[in-house]
C-alpha cells in the first residue's frame, strides 16, 4: 500500500475518532426532552463524524501522504555533460568556409533557372564545383598536418587562391544564370557554359 494511500486513511480514522468523541460528548452533555435510543444515537454519532470528520481527514492524509512520498524519493543524479571544448582560432576554417559558402550560392543560383537542357548543363557544373571543394578541405587538412601558421606559407596561398577561384566563378554563374533567363535555349547558351566550364576551380590537377 503506498504512502499516500496510508496518510490519507490515517487522516480518515483520525477525523472520524476525533468527531465521534466530540459528539458524543455534546451527547452526553447535553440534556435532551426527547431523548433518542441509543442505536439511532449512534448511528447519527458515527454519520456525523463521517462527514465533518472523515472527509476533511482523507483531504489532509493525503497531502500529507503526498508531501512525505515526495521526501522520500531519491535524489536523481544530475548528469554531468563533459565541457565542450573550445575550438580555438583556425585559419584554414575561415578561407573552407568562404569556398563552401560560394558552392552553396551557386547551387541556389542554379535552382532559379528556367527548366532547360541549358540548366542540366549548368546543374552538372555546379555539382563538379562541389566536388572541387572536397579538395579545398584536403587542402585545408595538410596545412593543419604541417602545424602551418604562417599565412605566407605555399599551402595557406593554395587554399587563399581557391577562395579567390571560387568567389570568381560564383560571380561568373550569377552572370550566366542572369543571361540565362532570357535566353534559355542550349544553342544560346552553348557558349556562355563552355567558357563557364573551362573556368571551373580545378584544385586536384
Amino acid at each position: 500500500m503506498g504512502v499516500v494511500v496510508r496518510s490519507a486513511l490515517w487522516g480518515a480514522a483520525t477525523g472520524i475518532v476525533l468527531m465521534a468523541g466530540l459528539g458524543t460528548l455534546v451527547e452526553v452533555t447535553t440534556p435532551s426532552d426527547h431523548p433518542s435510543s441509543l442505536v439511532v444515537t449512534i448511528l447519527a454519532i458515527l454519520f456525523i463524524a463521517g462527514a465533518v470528520g472523515g472527509v476533511p481527514g482523507v483531504v489532509v492524509g493525503t497531502v500529507v501522504g503526498l508531501i512525505r512520498r515526495s521526501l522520500q524519493r531519491p535524489a536523481v543524479p544530475a548528469v554531468a555533460y563533459p565541457p565542450i571544448p573550445q575550438q580555438p582560432y583556425d585559419m584554414w576554417s575561415e578561407l573552407v568556409e568562404r569556398c563552401a559558402e560560394s558552392t552553396r550560392r551557386v547551387a541556389a543560383a542554379v535552382q532559379t533557372v528556367p527548366k532547360s537542357p541549358a540548366r542540366d548543363w549548368l546543374q552538372r557544373i555546379s555539382e563538379q564545383l562541389t566536388k572541387e571543394l572536397d579538395d579545398v578541405r584536403g587542402i585545408a587538412q595538410l596545412g593543419r598536418a604541417l602545424g602551418a601558421v604562417d599565412r605566407q606559407h605555399p599551402v595557406y596561398q593554395r587554399l587563399l587562391k581557391a577562395a579567390h577561384d571560387f568567389q570568381q566563378f560564383e560571380n561568373e554563374v550569377g552572370r550566366v544564370a542572369l543571361q540565362m533567363f532570357d535566353h534559355p535555349e542550349l544553342d544560346a547558351a552553348r557558349t556562355h557554359l563552355e567558357v563557364l566550364e573551362k573556368q571551373l576551380p580545378q584544385l586536384s590537377t
